[in-house]
């Protein structure tokens, strides 16, 4: 999976005092953890994971539950999720895009209404479309 620091051992608060010393420095925490001594750092990281097979503490702390018992799962959430972050600028794009160059020019009148409408359902055509290809992150 590529990570190059770990720690193992860790008592309850000092796995919350080390997500604390990483988000102090700018960093964006992703936890894993399936016990109940995980659960406290579960929910001050960034971001939280538990394995479907976790107690239900750290999966009520957690942001996502796997449902498959390998661990390749979360690599596989990391992926579409910057999947879907691409789509949604990209998608935040073309609709600022139709809002700064359609819009306007319908209400002074350079397009007819019909064309505006045309171009209204054009865009939120292009957003829903291009948030389909997301079905194929994995």
């Amino acid at each position: 999976m590529g990570i190059s620091a770990w720690r193992s051992g860790l008592l309850p608060e000092e796995k919350a005092e080390a997500i604390d010393r990483l988000a102090a420095g700018g960093r964006k925490v992703l936890m894993v953890g399936d016990g109940l001594n995980d659960a406290a750092a579960l929910a001050r990281a960034h971001a939280a994971i538990a394995p479907g097979s976790a107690i239900e503490a750290s999966q009520n702390a957690a942001d996502l539950v796997l449902t498959q018992d390998s661990l390749m799962a979360v690599v596989e959430a990391i992926t579409v999720a910057r999947s879907a972050r691409r789509r949604a600028l990209e998608n935040f794009g073309f609709a600022a895009l139709y809002n700064l160059v359609a819009a306007p020019a319908a209400m002074i009148g350079l397009v007819n209404p019909f064309i505006a409408a045309l171009a209204m359902s054009g865009s939120s055509l292009v957003v829903t479309l291009n948030a389909l290809r997301l079905r194929g992150a994995r």
